[in-house]
């Protein structure tokens, strides 16, 4: 949290320079509004220093449940929901593309949770910069929040719902990390049309007890099972040539 900005900026150049088609996808709307406070400079002005140094876009971490009395008890060191989607929709408005995310299955009530479905879809409706909604279940296990973990039919079913109400969403992403792969293959049925990547590694959820592995071959295969085509594709979602599997 001492770090300056300038930090940073230096590493996304630096990453640029070494690597040149990489594509920088980091920094979640908590962080960017963290460094808005904390240097006393606007959230769009931070989003254009980090975009000129190289970031492409941002994913959707740190949603939680977009509701401020949830996220008061959940994760009250976070920003406000407020404060999430103006992130989002100040850096859709310079032209960068982001996710949404939901972590559900905690404290929060299913009304709680259309909240945060309509609350992306209004943004949606007005700057068309999501390109895939990306829900999951809260893992309780190590946490101070004593619940049960939702079972796969509430997760099955928020994702079908959540498929219906963000019909300006281009892109539904399943949850293999936290769900496992049958699951993650049956919501391909319930709306899903991403299974979502291979991982090179995951420490969030694996804090939390839970650690499925699956190698590229793995998801084709399970894709493929479910008698759809493993399509890969770049964040925006344009395919790219297949390369062997491994």
């Amino acid at each position: 949290p001492d770090l300056p900005l300038e930090w940073y900026e230096d590493l996304l150049r630096w990453l640029r320079e070494t690597w040149p088609t990489l594509h920088i996808h980091a920094f979640s709307p908590p962080e960017i509004f963290f460094w808005s406070e904390k240097f006393g400079l606007p959230v769009p002005e931070v989003l254009r220093r980090l975009r000129e140094a190289g970031l492409h876009s941002l994913p959707g971490g740190g949603a939680e449940i977009l509701h401020n009395e949830v996220r008061a008890r959940v994760s009250p060191n976070k920003c406000t929901a407020d404060q999430w989607l103006m992130v989002m929709e100040e850096a859709h408005k310079l032209g960068m593309r982001t996710t949404a995310t939901m972590m559900f299955g905690h404290e929060e009530a299913p009304s709680h949770r259309l909240d945060h479905l309509f609350a992306v879809r209004a943004v949606q409706d007005r700057t068309h910069g999501f390109t895939a909604f990306i829900p999951w279940t809260f893992q309780p296990a190590h946490t101070r929040i004593h619940c049960a973990a939702l079972p796969a039919p509430a997760y099955l079913r928020l994702l079908a719902v959540s498929r219906l109400v963000l019909d300006n969403v281009p892109n539904i992403q399943s949850s293999w990390v936290t769900m496992g792969p049958q699951v993650a293959q049956l919501a391909l049925f319930y709306g899903a049309n991403d299974f979502g990547s291979l991982m090179i590694e995951e420490n969030v959820v694996a804090a939390a007890g839970v650690s499925y592995r699956l190698s590229r071959r793995d998801i084709h295969k399970i894709i493929r099972a479910a008698g759809f085509t493993p399509v890969q594709r770049t964040m925006n979602y344009t395919p790219v040539q297949p390369q062997p599997e491994a």
